[in-house]
């Protein structure tokens, strides 16, 4: 051992963290070495909205990529995780009107340039902010090879991208029914609504025939409002009850407008009165029955949510005070029939909870099925695989009846759609470089379509895009396709899906091998985290507070794929005090280093059992946790290496090695102290880098480790499982003493001896009787007992000897060696009177009539509770005071 400082008594994470991020910034270790004879691992960070701080999910998602990226890494493969960070449209543009309003400013009155200087203002003072959160966790991503979504690169993809589907007819322009989110001012795809369930009313209104007195088709609806853009009334033909009305004309009830009835199949002969109200614009399945029928489409919507001059009367009216005057007008004119409680699933915008409206607009959509069987076939043949496989089930289904996709969006952040239109001819040009002139007429009167691409069409390129595709680059030719997509089981629709559609179409091949999904972070209740609960955990705090490690070891032990976790203090502390305990234990084994003593460790075959004991568990938990990982079970490996640590190498092997230390004859442990340690500290480095760097250190200083092995754990090899370090015989007989001493100690515990007082212990350990005697200190120092050693029980135990039976040895304690059998008949005899008095109260109270009939039910159980628990007590007690002899 070379002269050094000793360590200081604690850990102080803040302080040790960052300097270890900086020093292996500095040297460079997150960049990949490209060796084109080493299959490389990459993992392409999803990347986390610019709009704000980091939560516990982003902790979660980093650790677990992290994980994978450290482990391989020190594997010996070029390794690669590419961070980046997403615009993240709708919300980024909420963020800066938001801003604005505080200001007394919309971006309708700076106009979109300066709207645009403004966000892009914000997003160079936030984008570090998010870097800068990373960092603290310890993420070893390639820093240098951050990219954004808006970037040069990304952005010459996705305009690439964009031509080619166009050409190829998969993307067109159409009016369809959308969903519109008034406060967003913007269409949405499918995914970004949430359904949710409100009650509320079904309305049935009589519309009357043309022509005909006292006639009238009565349809029930639970938004009257959009009544004043119906274009029909539809029957099932199959309905015979209506089969007169249909070719007839109804006088629309508010507006005198004349609507004809259809037959159509899809009408439910089951809802309402079994006739409905067409509203093409305002409906999704009525905007087909309009399409197969040629009705109008009556937009009756402003964009903001208010009624237009389709609506008359009603126009500039919120759609529920239309609804309200509506109703009172029909009750009025004796056309509405009644109205029934309802409850009925309303579709509600992601982003900001307010209700979508369906509205038939002209908007930019992708043709999804083509995309999708490619798709479909590169899981279910194999190439890609996801973790967890019951999800499989769910992508499938998805995609087999996947609609086309609605991409362009009413805002001003994000990639503008690259499609100009002439203003002379009326000629579309949809091209990747911006268009300087019409392709038809020459023009140079061109106007760009003002609306940009949603969010997601840009993630969809992800794999690929950062790469430097549509370049056929270095990066793209090497770490493509990429190994696993680590992410949320929420967004495998979102994204995961459109990834593969788009990695497909692009390059011709899987944008990843493996999708890994992990579950929701939910607290110690299994409540999901969120603000409005009070129940979300800031991620930086709790660095602050316990250590990054901590904060991984916390969100990442106990996790298994697509499953949720919870999350608690108890947690965080668990992963503190784990640190502390391997700071501790370091401590430890350097103080056991003498001075110029070799730390190398003899020929296993002449260690002794201890030391062959946690060589071969070392090696069991090393090629245990190596299949773990292999199988994406971070949770469990991470548990088998702790418990190993905490356990076998803490709380065993190092207390055992304290009695060889003292002895100046015996061998000293310090090479296996410190071997097993170093191991172990590689084979823990990806789940916490920072502590296991800080002793990793810390022991080659003093262990003079040469200076051509590695300069960082974290490009040190990771630990390979040796067999031939394996030991049964060893780890039967550690088994077994630890056995023994654990027993002895449970029987100490349970009749409260003090720890100053030796307990005499008889040992019948049969063939491994000699092998155990020469553990007679460690029983001695570690039981507090005094061990006789016997091969059998045969005339060797005595009538009031507690015996215990373990696995491989029985042990025997004289009653009078752990109690004072006269106090404890005394104590026993008088716990036992008062126990006697209080079952004769009890009986007494619960056979007097008036207690019975006056109490209430609840404190009559309960003193019966009482009694039958003290009648319990008092025969364990008599029981025990039997067995000590009266």
């Amino acid at each position: 051992m070379t002269e050094q400082t000793e360590m200081p008594k604690t850990y102080n994470p803040n302080e040790s963290e960052k300097r270890w991020y900086r020093f292996w910034q500095e040297s460079g270790f997150f960049k990949p070495a490209v060796d084109p004879d080493k299959q490389p691992f990459t993992i392409i960070m999803p990347p986390p909205n610019v709009t704000g701080e980091l939560h516990v999910g982003h902790a979660l998602t980093a650790t677990l990529q992290d994980i994978m990226i450290r482990w391989h890494r020190m594997k010996g493969n070029p390794t690669l995780w590419l961070p980046g960070v997403d615009h993240a449209g709708i919300a980024t543009q909420v963020m800066v009107e938001k801003l604005l309003a505080k200001e007394g400013l919309n971006r309708h009155e700076i106009g979109r340039e300066e709207f645009l200087r403004r966000t892009w203002e914000w997003v160079r003072r936030y984008r570090s902010v998010i870097a800068n959160q990373h960092t603290r966790l310890g993420v070893s991503c390639d820093w240098s090879r951050e990219v954004f979504t808006l970037d040069p690169g990304p952005s010459k993809a996705v305009r690439t991208t964009f031509f080619n589907l166009y050409n190829e007819g998969l993307i067109y322009r159409g009016e369809r029914i959308t969903n519109w989110c008034p406060r967003c001012a913007t269409a949405l795809s499918d995914l970004e609504v949430n359904h949710r369930d409100l009650g509320g009313n079904l309305y049935y209104i009589r519309y009357p025939v043309q022509g005909e007195d006292s006639l009238w088709l009565t349809v029930a609806t639970t938004r009257p409002e959009t009544m004043l853009g119906d274009s029909a009334v539809a029957v099932n033909p199959g309905d015979e009850r209506f089969s007169r009305f249909i070719g007839k004309h109804l006088v629309l009830p508010l507006t005198g407008r004349l609507i004809p009835v259809v037959a159509d199949e899809a009408v439910a002969v089951d809802f309402g009165t079994g006739a409905v109200k067409v509203t093409p614009a305002h409906d999704p399945v009525d905007f087909e029955i309009g399409q197969r029928h040629n009705l109008a489409v009556i937009n009756i919507l402003n964009l903001d949510g208010t009624l237009n001059e389709n609506a008359g009367r009603f126009a500039g009216m919120s759609s529920v005070d239309a609804r309200n005057k509506i109703i009172e007008e029909l009750e009025s004119t004796a056309l509405l029939v009644k109205t029934e409680p309802y409850s009925h699933s309303v579709g509600h915008c992601q982003r900001c909870s307010t209700v979508v409206e369906p509205v038939v607009s002209r908007q930019w959509f992708v043709k999804m099925e083509p995309l999708a069987k490619p798709a479909i076939e590169a899981v279910k043949d194999g190439r890609i695989a996801i973790i967890p496989e019951r999800f499989n089930k769910v992508y499938l289904n998805w995609m087999e009846n996947i609609r086309d996709w609605c991409i362009s969006r009413q805002l001003w952040w994000g990639h503008r759609i690259p499609v100009w239109y002439c203003r002379d001819c009326g000629q579309v040009i949809v091209s990747i470089e911006d268009a300087t002139a019409c392709t038809a007429c020459g023009s140079i009167s061109l106007e760009q379509d003002p609306d940009v691409l949603d969010t997601w069409f840009s993630s969809a390129l992800w794999p690929h895009s950062t790469l430097g595709w549509p370049e056929d680059s270095t990066d793209l030719k090497y770490f493509y396709p990429t190994s696993v997509m680590e992410t949320a089981y929420d967004i495998l629709f979102f994204w995961v899906a459109r990834m593969i559609m788009m990695g497909l179409k692009n390059t011709g091949d899987i944008p990843f091998r493996t999708v890994y999904l992990h579950g929701l972070i939910r607290d110690d209740k299994g409540e999901k985290m969120s603000k409005t609960r009070g129940n979300s955990i800031d991620p930086l705090k709790v660095v602050e507070e316990y250590g990054a490690c901590a904060l991984r070891f916390a969100v990442s032990t106990g996790t298994a794929p697509g499953n949720d976790t919870k999350l608690s203090t108890n947690k965080l502390e668990a992963g503190r005090n784990f640190a502390n305990k391997l700071w501790n234990a370091t401590r430890f084994v350097l103080r056991s280093l003498e001075s110029n003593s070799s730390i190398v460790i003899g020929p296993v075959e002449s260690l002794p059992p201890e030391d062959r004991w946690i060589l071969s568990r070392l090696n069991r938990v090393i090629a245990s946790a190596d299949h773990l990982m292999t199988e994406f079970q971070f949770g469990e490996a991470l548990r088998e290496i702790h418990d190993f640590l905490w356990s076998e190498y803490c709380d065993w092997y190092l207390e055992i090695s304290k009695i060889r230390l003292k002895n100046p004859e015996a061998p000293t442990p310090a090479p296996v102290l410190v071997k097993v340690l170093e191991t172990s500290l590689r084979l823990l480095h990806p789940f916490m880098p920072f502590i296991t760097e800080e002793l990793w250190q810390q022991l080659g200083k003093a262990t003079r480790r040469p200076a051509d092995e590695a300069s960082s754990i974290m490009v040190s090899l990771y630990p390979q499982a040796d067999a031939a370090a394996l030991d049964e015989e060893a780890e039967k007989l550690m088994g077994t003493l630890i056995d023994i001493i654990r027993t002895i100690r449970n029987l100490r515990a349970e009749h409260n001896v003090e720890l100053s007082h030796i307990v005499k212990v008889k040992i019948f350990a049969g063939q491994d009787t000699g092998a155990l005697q020469a553990y007679t200190g460690t029983v001695e120092f570690l039981a507090r007992a005094k061990p006789e050693f016997y091969h059998t029980r045969e005339d060797n135990t005595g009538p009031d000897d507690i015996i215990s039976v373990l696995e491989r040895a029985d042990i025997a304690i004289p009653l009078k060696s752990l109690v004072d059998v006269d106090k404890e008949k005394e104590r026993l005899s008088k716990e036992i009177t008062s126990l006697t008095a209080d079952i004769d109260r009890l009986n007494q109270r619960l056979q007097d009539e008036n207690f019975l009939t006056r109490a209430p039910e609840a404190v009559v159980a309960k003193e019966k509770a009482n009694l039958e628990s003290r009648r319990q007590r008092l025969e364990k007690l008599e029981t025990e005071l039997t067995r000590l002899g009266l």
